[in-house]
């Protein structure tokens, strides 16, 4: 029998993002496995939770029994769910299904079943200052073999999510409306449908298009814009609701017929269920490790193919390529697949994570080694520690001209 001997994080921020990794160590010499437990805004918390918590728990404890594991480690907080916990647990998770594949001799992909699928098509981002600006990075996007584009432009003086203007944020210290935090929800509706207008005319119709609206707008201007944009015949319109709201997708979905996207948020799949099972939504949208890992995930996939749901998971820059490869595993198993959002790697992150999936042709391909396929130089990964910041990564509040806070 082998067991679990380690249990332990590993920071790094190859790409200036704060990534968390977990490494499991096992009684086999040699056999290790990696696992994703990235929640950049809080990783301080993640890792605590898994060294101080977890890794006591689960020392000596039979590698194979994955299920068992999750549902003893979920449970051993009494309370349960929380992306900080989730994080932690699926760090741990993920890291078991990479021992599987190795001990196999497989890549995960085959142990849940093998491929529906070649490779999985991606959507990048494109964004700008303007809407010129966006679309011409979009058609660079299209020129380079990516068919699908995610369009978000910034409203002139604000700070838009998706855009350059938003990034900095992260970096600054709340305190007063500033140009630097603020965001008017019905500037950016007035903008968004014009940013479609200009895409279609010098992209043309071949393209699919997609917008993320981040939850920042209120339920009322949020069915407007889906009503606004139908006419542009997006691939979908991605959480253009927070959790809290979810109720006025029946709305939304009465009102337009523009695809539906949704889960970014969502740490369990509870909070899933009623979107599916009204068939509110088209596409699945939740981050694998927000809800714990893979063995949540793929009988979220599967709930979601019974309803005729699609996947398209998180995949931002905030996700490592462990949690890529977690995706990408579900994405050729899944019949259900739809979409993969990727956020391509800087030179540092493929150095740092030998093995990274390969991205040609407007698809990721699956490496098929065993397991992820993915190792981790830790020396390297020394090198790039979490950037300075007064809050550890945490987002500072984007605010309404009147100071109020806008809710992702």
């Amino acid at each position: 029998m082998t067991t679990i001997t380690s249990i332990r994080s590993i920071c790094t921020a190859p790409a200036d993002i704060r990534l968390v990794v977990v490494k499991v160590e096992t009684s086999e010499p040699g056999l290790t496995g990696l696992g994703c437990a990235t929640f950049t805004q809080r990783p301080l918390a993640v890792v605590e939770a898994v060294d101080k918590y977890l890794a006591p728990f689960l020392i000596g404890r039979n590698v194979s029994e994955i299920e068992d594991i999750y549902q003893s480690a979920q449970l051993s907080s009494y309370w349960r769910e929380g992306p900080v916990l989730n994080n932690a647990l699926s760090g741990v998770d993920m890291a078991l299904w990479d021992i599987k594949g190795k001990q196999a001799g497989i890549p995960v992909h085959d142990l849940l079943g093998g491929k529906c699928r070649k490779a999985a098509r991606v959507y990048v981002h494109a964004s700008g200052n303007s809407i010129d600006e966006t679309v011409d990075q979009a058609q660079q996007h299209i020129e380079n073999g990516f068919t699908h584009v995610r369009l978000q432009s910034a409203v002139p003086g604000q700070s838009t999510y998706g855009t350059n203007t938003d990034l900095h944020t992260h970096e600054t210290i709340d305190g007063p409306t500033t140009p630097q935090n603020v965001f008017g929800p019905a500037d950016y509706v007035r903008l968004a449908p014009k940013l479609f207008e200009v895409a279609r005319d010098r992209l043309g119709w071949e393209v699919e298009l997609l917008h993320d609206v981040h939850e920042r707008i209120p339920p009322y201007l949020a069915i407007q814009l889906a009503r606004d944009l139908e006419p542009y015949r997006l691939f979908f319109y991605e959480d253009a609701l927070p959790p809290e709201e979810i109720e006025y997708f029946r709305q939304m979905r009465q009102q337009s017929s523009i695809p539906i996207a949704m889960g970014e948020l969502f740490v369990s799949l509870k909070q899933c269920m009623p979107l599916i099972e009204e068939r509110l939504i088209d596409y699945i949208r939740v981050h694998l490790s927000m809800i714990g890992g893979m063995t949540p995930a793929r009988k979220l996939a599967t709930i979601c193919e019974a309803f005729g749901i699609r996947t398209a998971w998180h995949g931002p820059g905030d996700c490592s390529p462990i949690g890529h490869a977690a995706n990408l595993a579900l994405d050729m198993v899944s019949p259900n697949f739809g979409i993969q959002e990727f956020t391509p790697y800087n030179q540092a992150t493929l150095d740092v994570f030998p093995g990274c999936n390969n991205l040609r042709d407007g698809c990721i391909w699956p490496n098929d080694r065993p397991g992820w396929g993915i190792e981790i130089d830790e020396a390297l990964a020394k090198e790039f520690p979490f950037p300075d910041h007064p809050y550890n990564g945490a987002w500072p509040a984007i605010r309404d001209r009147d100071g109020g806070i806008i809710r992702p």
